[in-house]
């Protein structure tokens, strides 16, 4: 078919349709129009009011692994919590302020109180000690709804693959997949058994469809190995470490397994960075941001009270003002408007080569 030749008109003369050609015409010219801003809610309809945050109590805490506490969270009041499916997560606002996402490792069906288990990092951001060292029974704070960005689909033929602390999204969809009546395996590695928390529930769910693996006793497994455990055709599931996840990636083609779903503990790692610099204002300091490290990583060393918490654009917690520079926006919450407004995830945000990126802060 000769694309550029217009086709006989509705009574086959040898030229466009008149009727066609002037459709076409309005909607090449009004069809961007729709996408403008005003255009995309009515505007005679007041702005929706911000949903208020949660206040939450802790009403039961407990050691469910070496160096992993679990909190149980819920209204003061007694009243039902909002609804959540596998896969959700918690944004906590803690008493310093900080806030972190945790997975929901509960039952979706216990209205009553939310699950979360944490795993103390001394080194980390303070987060995970704070909650263990300062949040017990009695505790008041405040969350966001749950959302959820690692859905579980349900699909006929299912693997779910944790590691360490990853179990808490995949413990949920475990419970999904054996009640809707899937062909689900679950596989489990960490470093020692210590580590590993929930065995006792996870093999209570079904001991022939779970595999509890440790490096100490087993090794290291390779991609191939953690994939070897999947029926033929079945999605897969995985929350784990960066060499983990990097490992199930560089093997799932050549595995039985037909997709992958994943969860990163944190950032991804830099791949196709240019190095840059960020300035602490129109007159302060400048810093230099290596192609493989993020700019939120840099603006902490200098300014430690930076507020962060995923690593990966989408919580908005480190949210800053952009003054001057052109970035390269690699986040997945900001809206055109607001990056048109000047708003910038340092996070993932990067610039081109010998950028400057002015920030207000």
């Amino acid at each position: 078919m000769d694309l550029r030749t217009p086709p006989p008109d509705l009574y086959g003369r040898p030229r466009a349709d008149r009727f066609m050609r002037r459709l076409t015409a309005f909607g090449d010219r009004y069809t961007p129009a729709l996408a403008g801003p005003l255009l995309r809610r009515n505007p005679r309809r007041p702005p929706g009011r911000p949903t208020p945050p949660l206040q939450l109590v802790v009403t039961g805490r407990r050691q469910v692994a070496a160096d992993v506490v679990e909190l149980r969270l819920a209204d003061p009041s007694g009243t039902a919590l909002p609804p959540w499916q596998p896969g959700a997560h918690l944004r906590l606002a803690l008493p310093s302020g900080r806030e972190r996402h945790y997975s929901l490792c509960g039952d979706p069906a216990d209205r009553a109180a939310y699950r979360i288990a944490v795993r103390r990092l001394p080194a980390g951001g303070g987060g995970s000690v704070e909650i263990h060292d300062e949040l017990h029974p009695g505790s008041r704070l405040t969350a966001r709804r749950p959302r959820n960005g690692f859905a579980f689909c349900a699909e006929p033929a299912v693997l779910l693959l944790a590691g360490g602390i990853g179990i808490t999204p995949l413990l949920p969809m475990a419970r999904e997949a054996r009640r809707h009546g899937l062909d689900w395996r679950l596989l489990h590695v960490g470093r020692s058994a210590d580590t590993l928390p929930y065995t006792d529930e996870l093999r209570a769910l079904d001991p022939h469809r779970v595999t509890l693996r440790t490096d100490d006793e087993h090794g290291v497994p390779t991609g191939a190995e953690l994939l070897a455990h999947a029926p033929r055709g079945a999605a897969v599931y995985c929350c784990g470490p960066a060499p983990m996840l990097a490992a199930v990636q560089r093997a799932l083609d050549e595995s039985p397994a037909a997709a992958l779903h994943f969860e990163r503990f944190g950032a991804a790692p830099v791949t196709d960075g240019e190095p840059f610099t960020v300035r602490l204002g129109a007159t302060g300091q400048a810093l230099d941001v290596p192609a493989d490290r993020s700019a939120l990583d840099i603006l902490r060393e200098t300014r430690p009270d930076l507020p962060y918490s995923c690593h990966q654009g989408f919580c908005g917690t480190c949210e800053v003002r952009l003054l001057a520079g052109t970035p390269d926006h690699r986040d997945r919450r900001l809206t055109p408007e607001q990056r048109a407004a000047g708003a910038l995830l340092p996070c993932v945000s990067r610039a081109a080569e010998g950028e400057t990126l002015v920030l207000d802060l």
